[in-house]
């Protein structure tokens, strides 16, 4: 039997409380729709960590930000952790990412033969937290609430650039593997960076929510000491104190984001016709993701860092030959997507378990369950202590030294505004919790860790900006001289070989 060829689709901040059931029906994405009736919809899936490079890494390897080390989005992404790309490469694929990955360090494969684009992000130790300075706010390049007071219309930007050109490069990927100059499998990771913020849209696309009736929070902004703990320092993370936020500004960030989720569900549709008009469709596993979510307005909270809904969970969808199509309530994570992938794609997961701490999905399609608690990890900006999260059944559960646990029940209180932490009626609840909690995590243990790489990367950054400076970001390589017709090239096999497909 002929291997599966793989297609990732992965976007950039999406949040999945907007994919129930595949996108919600007010959101104007038809592609994704019709990529959502032929899949496995997961409606909990959940990030293993609610921020850029430590969710990308752990989506990539399946492994826990405390086991990659990759707690912050400037935190190196190790050579010697192994991938899904490493893993199918081994099997006998050929790998390759058009777009986003945000690895940090001086790899900028682990485990792709080819990348098509640089990433949107730096690949240096400059982004670090520093625990030793709590509160400690990095004006140049935290987050604040400009994004969303600015939020509006623009027919250009960097993120479009971007995004823009990673489409490109995917789509004449898919025509190259089409013609066949590899006869080996092939997984595409093709990686956008929208809806992230800033919240700005083409004209296009915004005017497609001119009436939606979703532009306002379902839970209003709460007051500053109404909030939890963390909640607290992500609002002085972005500087909340320095912009007075209004409906209006409300309205046209979350309109600019859906907007933006429309401009992807277009870019998806055209991979997704040239996958079908070059004969690759039937015999493709199609993944559709994201690294984490945003909260949107929700509670007054903006973009992720947080184990909220919102920010940590995420949509996921998986069309597979042979697999039924249909929805999956049971929770999972970015975990899981390594050993399902790989298990799909007919590698031994004798090969892939030990290096994971997901489960493939495989067994809950067929009717069975994933078995353990969902577990999920932050350590980075925003935060002066590692957090921990747990979410089983009904129950999402977190942990932080510095704060009160929390305890939500999401199926009676899906917007978690009622904390039964210390509620005695769930007090046995609250105690299975602390005993998973205790079992996987050595608290104590993962803040020193974190602390010390935090200290020696900043060490390192400050060297290596001094004198010579030598980035580690990606430059693509063009062949030029391998494109097009060239002189040690015969005209007529190239034309012959170049056309796809044939006798149309």
């Amino acid at each position: 039997m002929t291997p599966p060829n793989i297609l990732i689709l992965m976007v950039d901040q999406l949040n999945g409380t907007l994919f129930p059931d595949g996108p919600a029906r007010w959101l104007h994405t038809p592609n994704l729709a019709r990529l959502a009736e032929r899949s496995l919809r997961f409606a909990n899936a959940y990030t293993a960590s609610p921020l850029c490079a430590p969710g990308r890494a752990s989506f990539m390897s399946g492994q826990l930000p405390s086991r990659t080390g990759v707690y912050d989005n400037a935190a190196e992404f190790r050579s010697d952790i192994p991938t899904f790309a490493h893993h199918l490469r081994r099997a006998g694929y050929q790998t390759c990412l058009s777009g986003k990955m945000h690895f940090v360090g001086p790899d900028q494969l682990h485990g792709f033969e080819e990348r098509l684009t640089t990433d949107i992000y730096p690949a240096d130790f400059g982004w670090t937290p520093d625990y030793r300075r709590p509160g400690q706010r990095i004006d140049w390049w935290y987050h604040n609430m400009g994004s969303v007071t600015g939020a509006g219309v623009a027919e250009i930007t960097n993120q479009m650039e971007y995004d823009d050109e990673v489409a490109h490069h995917a789509t004449a990927r898919l025509y190259d593997l089409a013609r066949g100059r590899d006869d080996r499998p092939w997984c595409l990771t093709v990686s956008f960076t929208h809806p992230h913020d800033p919240y700005v849209a083409r004209r296009a696309y915004w005017d497609r929510y001119e009436t939606c009736a979703h532009l306002q929070p379902q839970v209003p902004a709460m007051a500053y000491d109404d909030h939890d703990p963390h909640s607290r320092r992500i609002f002085d993370a972005n500087d909340w104190r320095s912009y007075a936020i209004t409906d209006d500004h409300i309205a046209r960030a979350r309109r600019a984001y859906f907007a933006n989720i429309s401009y992807l569900d277009d870019k998806i549709g055209a991979l997704m016709t040239v996958l079908a008009d070059t004969r690759q469709a039937d015999n493709t596993i199609v993944v559709f993701l994201s690294d984490h979510g945003d909260m949107l307005g929700e509670r007054g909270l903006w973009f992720k860092m947080s184990f909220f809904e919102g920010s940590a969970r995420v949509p996921l969808m998986i069309a597979a030959p042979g697999l039924a199509a249909g929805r999956i309530d049971d929770p999972v994570s970015t975990l899981d997507v390594t050993p399902t992938l790989c298990g799909l794609a007919g590698v031994d997961l004798a090969e892939v378990m030990p290096w994971s701490d997901g489960q493939s999905l495989v067994p809950l399609a067929e009717g069975g369950a994933r078995g353990e608690a969902v577990a999920m990890e932050y350590a980075a900006e925003a935060s002066e202590a590692p957090m921990v999260a747990l979410r089983e059944g009904r129950w999402k559960y977190t942990n932080c030294p510095l704060d009160p646990e929390q305890l939500f029940d999401l199926r009676a209180d899906p917007n978690e505004l009622t904390d039964l932490a210390g509620d005695p009626g769930h007090a046995a609840t609250l105690e299975s919790f602390r005993i998973k909690a205790a079992a996987r995590w050595d608290l104590e243990r993962f803040d020193a860790e974190v602390r010390a790489s935090q200290a020696r990367r900043l060490v390192v950054y400050d060297a290596l900006r001094r004198g010579g400076y030598y980035p580690w970001d990606f430059q693509p390589l063009q062949r030029a001289s391998e494109r097009y017709m060239r002189n040690h090239m015969d005209l007529n096999d190239l034309e012959e070989s170049q056309r796809f497909p044939r006798g149309e």
